[in-house]
């Protein structure tokens, strides 16, 4: 008996042994006993969610969700830079004179910077991708707090993952642009629009490295069954 109660909650137990706690399961009757006495002997194992943990994941997830509605609307806005009369972006070149209306032009060739328009079409392909990859990244994030199954932890570090990708991309992108006109740049000429992409940039970074960290800590619970009890029994 005192074998039995010390036993550890991972051990497998036999046949004998819950026929020994259950009862006897001869005759319909013994076997309905069995039965719900086995269920409810796993729903006492079955190990309990914290709260932290849902609360953790739902600000990551709300965090997700802020870096792609900010990167979206920097990149479709894309104004990035002022200098002087000029108005560099991803997708067109401003000038303005006298204080009158904007000018833009989208053939950035204009701007007669040496290498612009190839190289900002690069930046904002780049940048473009990384508000796509954090998409699907989302997405796999909520799925996996959706539904819980067995394979929940994998779709939550692919979505961690695919959020470390658009990271890495957004942040390109703001490189690619600050070097293309670094003849230009100053801190002061740099626009909100750039400063919410850096923003959504660094938290793609926090949500990936956050979302990565918690799944850690969480995968060893997932070593075993989701009821706490390992697949043999």
């Amino acid at each position: 008996m005192l074998g039995a109660r010390n036993r550890r909650p991972g051990t497998v137990l036999s046949s004998g042994v819950l026929r020994s706690r259950l009862g006897s399961t001869r005759g319909p009757g013994g076997r309905y006993c069995y039965l719900q006495g086995a269920q409810k002997l796993l729903a006492q194992r079955r190990p309990r969610r914290s709260f932290s943990d849902p609360s953790i994941r739902a600000l990551i997830i709300l965090c997700a969700s802020l870096a792609v509605v900010l990167s979206s609307l920097s990149i479709c806005d894309g104004h990035w830079l002022l200098a002087d009369d000029r108005l560099f972006g991803l997708w067109h070149f401003c000038t303005t004179s006298n204080q009158a209306e904007l000018h833009c032009l989208r053939d950035l060739r204009q701007a007669h910077v040496p290498g612009l328009a190839s190289g900002m079409a690069v930046a904002r392909s780049v940048a473009t991708l990384a508000v796509v990859v954090a998409i699907f990244g989302l997405e796999l994030l909520m799925v996996s707090q959706v539904s819980e199954d067995p394979r929940s932890w994998h779709r939550w570090a692919v979505g961690s993952a695919l959020f470390l990708l658009a990271f890495i991309l957004s942040f390109g992108g703001l490189l690619s642009f600050l070097t293309l006109l670094r003849n230009q740049v100053t801190l002061m000429g740099l626009t909100l629009t750039f400063w919410s992409e850096f923003t959504a940039s660094f938290l793609f970074f926090l949500s990936a490295v956050s979302g990565l960290h918690v799944n850690s800590i969480s995968r060893t619970d997932s070593l075993t069954h989701p009821w706490g009890l390992p697949a043999e029994f």
